[in-house]
């Protein structure tokens, strides 16, 4: 659940980029969109991919 302050911070950010004022539904709506995106497309990294990751790095250099 989003908080009304993150709500709140959510739409200046918004109006402040796309010069739109968004409603609370709107706004909650969109948000928790962009949370679910961020949810489903950010991964922490292992260490055991990490250490492949700069083992293929040093092996390209």
């Amino acid at each position: 659940m989003i908080s009304e302050k993150a709500l709140k911070d959510f739409k200046a950010i918004y109006k402040k980029q796309f010069d739109i004022e968004l409603s609370d539904q709107d706004a909650l709506e969109s948000a928790t969109k962009l949370l679910k995106l961020v949810e489903i497309i950010y991964k922490p990294m292992t260490k055991e991919e990490y250490e492949k990751v700069q083992k293929r790095r040093e092996e390209t250099r």
